[in-house]
């Protein structure tokens, strides 16, 4: 930071000469202007301690006033804390009251991403970005009517049982979560594997239930193969940001470049970010050394500018052409990488809006069992744009189809011949979407109904009785994931595009 010395600016005074005075013989006399200058001199520095005295009393006085001010702020805090202690009807600990003290301040910002983490939230926080857990495998964060899903994992129980990115959360287990914490809900729906959760979900206008079994969550979160439409594709999956992506990206690209690849598509559907400097390691592997990565501002708007360099990639560069896909569940983390690539590599994207996250937290530990996790800045695109609550726009927008839009089927109960209901529409829906011969999507589960449920039964191997009940329902949503893989236009047009971009490299 630069400093002002005031010495460095003052002008120095110029002297003249004194004139020769002639003295009388045999008198020896005190030049006036020596007696002068002592006078002078004398007063000038009583003046001076004055003026330093008055001066340095100013300054006292407003240190003493900002320090009476900062207490005046916190008597109330102190005030409130020990009427507490002293006359709430039961005892309260200490401990808890600071706590809430804590969170109380960082919820005040209204900000779904700055939070209290005690000590199972941080033990969860610390799972999320360094290895497995057991739970359902969805980020979530905060939102006005619960708790919204960020992005359920790919292959965990969230998206298996057909949640989605924007689902809210209104109800865990028949609670509700309008006035929970993130790390509340967290706690909530985590649980041992092969136990389960009843969420009350939201989507659109539409509410349901579903019943999710929790399962372990591996965090094994980069996975390749080669695409199926050509073997000089390979085609990368990315789940999440965490603290082996970059070990595993350097294994995957080496192993699918062994393979054959000589083009890549990046999956980051579904990635709701993570760490950002595993961000600043992926994203420098696929740029040129100096080109900018991410842009981050400060409260003072002090910019730092990140670029691409062996301190983050270790010299380890992916020169092939690349194809990026996200959606809406693709946040934080996620379109700094994509944002990188498409604005500093000009590598193309393909999919639909992503989430718009373009803020920057830091974790900041309070205690051996406590943190603060909290907003300290906000970043830029490479070219300075904040994509915060906007997203990055693909250049190929493709969507999902239809099918992947419909609201899941409450699985609480059973629907049978005869019933009408909003939720027997749904699964007409379905059932066409899928192939099966449905009379009317009226929501009138008729003979045709029950016909093409038992079909879906047989399919699947399970008794053909005609009732949808919780097996058939796994069993529909398994070949509605099997519909959506194979009617995956996303992925066809991220390949065409990564083939047309090697093809462009080799002319």
């Amino acid at each position: 930071m630069a400093t002002n010395n005031e010495h460095d600016n003052e002008e120095q005074p110029v002297t003249k000469p004194a004139k020769k005075v002639k003295e009388p013989v045999g008198k020896k006399k005190v030049p006036r202007r020596k007696h002068f200058t002592r006078l002078t001199y004398w007063f000038s520095l009583v003046i001076a301690l004055l003026v330093g005295l008055i001066v340095g009393v100013l300054i006292v006085t407003v240190q003493v006033r900002k320090n009476l001010t900062a207490t005046a702020e916190t008597r109330q805090i102190d005030q409130v804390y020990q009427l507490i202690q002293k006359n709430y009807y039961t005892k309260v600990s200490k401990k808890k009251l600071a706590n809430g003290a804590i969170s109380g301040m960082l919820k005040s910002l209204n900000d779904p991403f700055s939070e209290y983490l005690a000590t199972e939230e941080t033990s969860n926080l610390n799972e999320s970005i360094s290895g497995s857990f057991e739970g359902i495998g969805a980020q979530v964060q905060k939102d006005s009517a619960g708790i919204k899903i960020v992005s359920p994992i790919k292959n965990a129980p969230a998206a298996k049982a057909g949640l989605k990115a924007n689902d809210i959360i209104l109800a865990i287990d028949g609670q509700s979560t309008a006035q929970m914490t993130v790390n509340d809900a967290v706690s909530k729906i985590r649980g041992k594997k092969g136990s389960s959760v009843q969420l009350k979900i939201k989507r659109g206008s539409k509410t349901f239930t579903v019943k999710v079994k929790r399962g372990k969550v591996d965090q094994a979160t980069v996975s390749g193969t080669l695409s199926s439409t050509d073997k000089k594709v390979g085609v990368i999956q990315i789940t999440t940001f965490a603290e082996n992506t970059v070990s595993g990206m350097k294994k995957t690209i080496k192993s699918l470049r062994k393979q054959g690849a000589e083009s890549f598509v990046l999956d980051l559907r579904g990635n709701g970010g993570g760490l950002m400097n595993t961000a600043l390691n992926l994203s420098s592997m696929f740029l040129q050394d100096k080109k900018v990565i991410m842009r981050v501002v400060d409260r003072d708007q002090n910019e730092t500018v990140y670029r691409a360099g062996k301190k983050y990639d270790d010299g380890f560069k992916v020169t092939e052409p690349v194809t990026v896909i996200v959606d809406s569940g693709s946040a934080s983390a996620s379109e700094i990488f994509t944002a990188a690539l498409q604005q500093s590599a000009g590598d193309k994207v393909v999919g639909t809006q992503s989430f718009g996250k373009g803020t920057v937290q830091t974790v900041i530990p309070l205690s051996e069992s406590s943190e603060m996790k909290f907003t300290t800045a906000k970043w830029l695109t490479p070219n300075k744009t904040w994509i915060n609550k906007v997203g990055i726009t693909p250049d190929t927008v493709v969507d999902y189809p239809a099918i992947a839009k419909l609201t899941l089927i409450s699985n609480d109960a059973t629907l049978k011949n005869g019933d009408v209901s909003d939720q027997v529409k749904l699964l007409q829906e379905n059932l066409t979407a899928l192939g099966y011969a449905v009379d009317n999507t009226k929501g009138i589960f008729d003979d045709s109904t029950t016909a093409a449920v038992k079909q879906l039964q047989t399919k699947a191997g399970l008794t053909a009785n005609g009732e949808f009940n919780e097996d058939t329902y796994t069993a529909l949503y398994v070949q509605v994931a099997a519909y959506l893989q194979a009617h995956d236009e996303m992925m066809s047009t991220a390949v065409k595009t990564s083939q047309e971009a090697q093809a462009n490299t080799q002319a």
